[in-house]
């Protein structure tokens, strides 16, 4: 769960992203996450970051940034390699923990039985192959 000035934002862990209203918590309205014409389902962590829903894939290192007008993935976040695997428990050690600080901006994201928590940076680069979404 995640939240706007105005919303609340849930995810059931499938591609469709529900908005709420904070006092009654019923739907007001959702959203189908795709990437062109592919759900792309598994949506775990969310957070509202500077206009966008940025959520976790569940069991992959791949963070999608979601509009949350229409639902399109606008861009991804690769956290392949951020978390060494001899820190890794067990197959459940997974990516799973996203957090913003408004204040300093800044980004932090975690895991399942992870040691710590990581500040990252999200960099632009420009990708030619389309093999973004977690399988």
């Amino acid at each position: 769960m995640t939240r706007t000035r105005k919303e609340l934002i849930t995810s059931d862990g499938t591609a469709t992203l529900r908005f709420r209203d904070p006092n009654t918590f019923q739907e007001t309205r959702h959203i189908v996450v795709k990437e062109g014409s592919i759900i792309v389902d598994r949506l775990n962590e969310l957070e509202f970051i500077k206009g966008e829903i940025y959520a976790n894939v569940w069991h992959s290192n791949m963070i999608a940034r979601i509009s949350p007008h229409d639902g399109h993935v606008i861009a991804w976040i690769d956290l392949t390699g951020l978390l060494p695997p001899d820190q890794m428990i067990d197959a459940e050690s997974v990516l799973n923990g996203i957090a913003y600080d408004p204040r300093h901006d800044r980004l932090f994201v975690t895991g399942k039985q992870w040691p710590t928590v990581f500040e990252i940076k999200v960099i632009q680069r420009t990708v030619t192959d389309k093999r973004h979404i977690p399988e």
